[in-house]
């Protein structure tokens, strides 16, 4: 990774092996499931993990999630994993996680220390006047493996506002892929407030739940593991992916319908180098250009309640039809069949 990159990429080493990893690892080596084979294809020995100073990549960290799931064969696997991460072992950015004074405070560290605490996954919070949504991004190019890291870090934020709240919070659940078979594991980790076939991956709950003071909050400690952990994110190298960051620049010209010349021109590529990286993050730059837009279409339908001539004016189709047309293409359903099935 370049020092003037201000992103990470798929192969970019900077987690931290015996952190989250080695969370999974144990998982496997507490189900009877030996560690070469855990570790196959990833480059990694059990050895290296134990020194406790080895960085590896997205992509070997995704190597080790492949093999843990194909050999520990459960329906749990990835919501026993998730109940792991979270504040998890990170040093201060874990204790500033454990130490916030409501679950508004910490959800937006989680966001900004994300490279720390999630590196795999973007967490995205917005409000609207009565819930808060947290959604989902696929920071790296997880294919096949997003569905488990989905279920792996809604855990995981489900099981954080419990332990902090001492309380099971009023969650709603939202995902793109279609109910699963095991929907059970669903029920006992998440809750039964689930939505399979959405438009995005998110979680919703009420405001008020965010804003009450947390019974171990620690004003003085918090604000020093802030600082230690804002210094910790610094020193790992760039704070997002960059899918995160091409998301960021997207929505800021989302109104403007900028071509992929234009923003490999941003970052600082040529259009050919700027397509090859992103399809090694195994994207494209219409796919990301469709994702932010449809982000965007949904904020303004679901939450401000505009009617499809106004989104298709604010994000400059020609036409309401145009739009439709989009719409249904992105999400494989008409935009009227959706009108507040994430608010209502």
């Amino acid at each position: 990774m370049s020092a003037r990159e201000p992103w990470y990429e798929r192969d970019s080493r900077f987690i931290a092996a015996h952190q989250q990893p080695a969370g999974l690892l144990d998982l496997g080596l507490g189900r009877g499931i030996d560690s070469h084979r855990l570790l196959r294809g990833s480059g990694l020995f059990h050895e290296d993990i134990l020194r406790g100073a080895t960085l590896i990549s997205p992509e070997q960290y995704l190597r080790l999630i492949d093999n843990a799931q194909r050999l520990l064969a459960a329906d749990d696997t990835s919501f026993l994993f998730g109940q792991r991460l979270l504040p998890g072992h990170q040093g201060a950015a874990s204790q500033a996680l454990a130490q916030a004074g409501n679950l508004l405070e910490a959800l937006r560290l989680l966001g900004e220390l994300r490279a720390l605490l999630c590196p795999l996954l973007s967490p995205r919070l917005v409000c609207d006047e009565r819930y808060a949504y947290l959604y989902w991004l696929d920071s790296c190019g997880a294919g096949p493996l997003l569905r488990f890291l989905l279920e792996a870090h809604m855990a995981a934020a489900t099981a954080l506002g419990r332990r902090l709240s001492g309380e099971r919070l009023p969650w709603r659940f939202h995902f793109r892929h279609a109910e699963p078979r095991c929907v059970e594991q669903y029920w006992v980790h998440l809750g039964e407030d689930l939505h399979f076939g959405s438009p995005c991956d998110l979680m919703r709950l009420p405001l008020d739940c965010l804003n009450r003071p947390l019974p171990q909050a620690a004003p003085t400690a918090g604000a020093v593991s802030r600082r230690q952990a804002r210094a910790q994110l610094e020193s790992a190298g760039p704070a997002a992916s960059l899918l995160d960051r091409l998301y960021d620049w997207l929505l800021a010209h989302v109104r403007e319908a900028p071509g992929l010349e234009r923003a490999a021109e941003a970052f600082a590529m040529s259009p050919t180098t700027f397509k090859r990286k992103l399809r090694k993050h195994a994207t494209s730059y219409q796919e990301q250009h469709d994702r932010a837009r449809l982000h965007v279409a949904l904020w303004l339908q679901q939450v401000k309640g505009y009617g499809n001539e106004a989104i298709a004016s604010y994000l400059h189709f020609h036409d309401a039809n145009n739009f439709r047309r989009s719409f249904k293409r992105w999400t494989g359903m008409p935009p009227s069949s959706l009108r507040q099935s994430l608010c209502g």
